[in-house]
Parts: structure tokens; sequence; C-alpha cells
């Protein structure tokens, strides 16, 4: 099953670290926050990614082209151009990088790179956001629901749009904000079908969290799988800082594969 992530935004409310690379691309732990999200995709099996560039984004191009490069240990002869690999520590990873456009909204994205999914179930999130999410769960969940569409539900901490969700675990529709703290909200790692790219209508103005996942609860075709675990988008520099002091502390509970 293929991963999609969106790689493509600004980051404009963390725009300190965002000038010169894109948002997934800002480190923490040493680490670009893409990366971690890999390998929490990777941990449950996982390795096929089709990632939706954007601003920025040959800056991720070059990473990754670099990547097996930079995770070796190396001897370089310089005097005969020839380099010897000692040992490695990359990943089994195959990775399509796809240029989705500079202002290109979230369902335009994911519209351009349909051609890639080859008609079957694929999974899609944010380049931005970690959680400890049971994947295997996930997909089930998806399964028994037999809808086109299966998002994670997390608790709000009260500044994004929340979901109401019904009592059979449909989303029935979305709110712009919450009164206050407790509801449910869109947290990504998705489950879809091919079927959601018909939902997708407006081009590259289409925004996904609108149109198309409105559309989807309309049509009771956009199930829930709520997480009650840790779930965090690195939304602003104080994100950031949290997230690294959860690995300073060895407490990050989205880093699976060292456990």
């Amino acid at each position: 099953m293929k991963v999609v992530i969106l790689c493509g935004g600004r980051g404009t409310r963390i725009s300190e670290a965002t000038e010169m690379i894109p948002k997934p691309m800002i480190e923490v732990g040493g680490k670009p926050i893409l990366w971690h999200i890999m390998k929490i995709y990777s941990y449950y099996g996982f390795n096929d990614f089709v990632l939706c560039l954007g601003y920025r984004g040959y800056v991720i191009k070059e990473y990754f082209s670099h990547y097996f490069l930079h995770m070796s240990d190396v001897t370089i002869d310089m005097a005969h151009n020839k380099m010897k690999i000692h040992n490695t520590a990359s990943e089994p990873w195959k990775v399509t990088l796809i240029d989705t456009g500079i202002d290109t909204m979230t369902g335009g994205r994911l519209k351009r790179i349909e051609r890639y999914i080859d008609a079957e179930t694929f999974m899609l999130t944010y380049g931005d956001g970690v959680a400890d999410v049971d994947l295997r769960q996930l997909i089930k969940t998806h399964k028994k629901n037999k809808k086109f569409a299966t998002l994670t539900a997390v608790r709000s901490a009260g500044r994004f749009g929340v979901l109401d969700i019904d009592t059979n675990g449909s989303v029935k529709s979305f709110l712009e904000k919450p009164k206050g703290e407790g509801s449910w909200i869109n947290a990504g790692f998705f489950v879809l079908e091919p079927d959601v790219f018909r939902y997708i209508a407006d081009g590259d103005a289409s925004i996904w969290e609108r149109a198309p996942l409105e559309g989807l609860a309309a049509d009771q075709q956009l199930g829930v799988y709520k997480h009650d675990g840790f779930w965090k988008c690195m939304d602003t520099l104080r994100d950031k800082i949290e997230l690294e002091k959860e690995i300073e502390e060895a407490s990050a509970p989205w880093i699976l594969w060292n456990k």
C-alpha cells in the first residue's frame, strides 16, 4: 500500500524555520520531521512513498538523492576517483518525488498524483504531524467500515476545526472552530480508496479539508478511527520545541522503531 505525504506547504506559522527549507524538512532530534513520519509508516511495513512537493521541493529531492551517502560510512579515494561503502543505515524505502506546484492547495496536490496510485487503496497524511497511531488498527477499521475514506481523529487542543461524528463512526460534518477543548479533530493519517479523486473537482484550488471531505461526509463515505494516544502537529516554533523536549526526555511516543 502506497503512502502519500503532503509536503508542499510554506509553513507560514513557523516562518522562522522555513525561509530556506520546506516545513517537512524542519529538524526534530537531528532529523527532518518528514523522516520521522516516514519511519512511523515503515515501522508497520509501509515503505512505498509518494511525496507531494511544492515550496522549495528541490530541498527534499536533494535530501533523498544523497540519503544513501549521508547515512553510510565511506572511504573516498580522491586520487583515483573511487568510493568504498563500508556500512549503511539506509532505509528500505521507495520514494517518488512529485512536483505538485508552488501554490497548489492540499486537494489539488492529491489530485496531481492520482496516476501514481494505480487504482489501489492508499494512505495519506500531512508532512508536519507525528503520532503513535496503530496503522494496523486504522486499516482494519477502514476495511470494516467499507467507506471511500477513513480519517484518524484525535482530541482537540482547542485551536483546530472539529468533527461532528455520529454513533456509527462516520463523520457527519466539519465545524470551523471548537467552543473548547476535548472535541475530535482531523489528525490526518487517512486510508483512502481511489474513489476519493472524484470528489476533487476544483483543480489546484481544491482544499482537501473542505469540499472533498465535506462531500465524502455528506455521502456517508467518510469513516473515522479514533486515536486516544499521542499526536502532535508541528504548526509553530513552540510545537517544534515541545517535540524536541519529548526526544530529549526519551519519552517521544511516536518513535516506535526504537522501542
